[in-house]
């Protein structure tokens, strides 16, 4: 099978506009797919409202206790079936899934080691059997990015992290691609300039760009993970603007591929 990941980020999610424009893109794409969503500029703002202030490290959050109760029932519950439900309005056969589902994503807690991230799951493994079962009956999957560790407890797991691995977990039988979704234009030199596009990145430049500080923050976990999805068989990663999926999913110019050998990039 051919199959599409993609992954959509928060800044859409938060979006109602953004979010039914993107809607209507990923129902147009070809193909058997998957969609990974994010939520945490949401959860963010019902934790904030309920008295619960977001902790952020280097892109990550910190997940205690009742910051786990805000995003499992943001991601899990309000935004997944809300995507859920707009995708069936678009004939798009979706269901929505955590990682317990199903048993389909085990992770474990991830250990202490300069950081606690908390109640944080690093993905294990995945029913790779019963997720192609899944597709092969012309089902969406739509993941939110809460796991289990099969001992009771839901872990919050970074969902570009859950993207990577679904795709990695497929690309063994299939061939796979892999896209993250978000509100800006790609890799930027500047990030405040759409001008700056780096068109195309390889380990070595993304190395020397988090070096120089210019990558940084948020981009750093979703950069790692398309680098360790090519690794593990992904046949193609890209980043982008969310309405520029077809454009990519074409082969057509926009956003920034990810790509492990090297080029000149002038």
């Amino acid at each position: 099978m051919n199959i599409s990941i993609v992954k959509i980020g928060g800044n859409v999610i938060d979006n109602p506009e953004k979010l039914e424009d993107f809607l209507l893109l990923f129902a147009r794409l070809e193909g058997k797919k998957i969609l990974v969503h994010g939520g945490g500029v949401m959860a963010s703002k019902i934790g904030e409202s309920m008295g619960i202030q977001a902790n952020m490290v280097d892109g990550r959050r910190i997940t205690d206790e009742p910051t786990l109760d805000i995003v499992t029932m943001v991601y899990a519950g309000l935004i997944n079936k809300k995507i859920v439900a707009k995708l069936q309005r678009l004939e798009q056969n979706a269901m929505g899934f955590t990682g317990a589902d199903g048993n389909l994503i085990r992770s474990a807690k991830r250990p202490v080691a300069k950081i606690d991230y908390g109640f944080v799951g690093d993905v294990k493994e995945i029913d790779t059997e019963l997720l192609e079962g899944i597709i092969s009956q012309g089902i969406i999957p739509v993941f939110s990015p809460i796991t289990h560790d099969r001992k009771g407890n839901l872990l919050n797991t970074n969902a570009d992290t859950i993207a990577s691995e679904l795709a990695t977990s497929l690309a063994h039988k299939h061939t796979v691609k892999l896209y993250f979704c978000f509100n800006k234009a790609g890799v930027l030199i500047d990030e405040n300039n759409e001008d700056s596009l780096v068109p195309k990145i390889n380990e070595d430049i993304y190395d020397e760009l988090k070096r120089d500080n210019v990558i940084h923050s948020g981009m750093i976990p979703k950069l790692d993970n398309a680098f360790s999805a090519l690794q593990r068989g992904v046949s193609n990663v890209w980043i982008g603007k969310a309405e520029n999926l077809i454009l990519a999913s074409k082969g057509m110019k926009s956003g920034t591929n990810i790509e492990r050998h090297r080029y000149d990039l002038y």
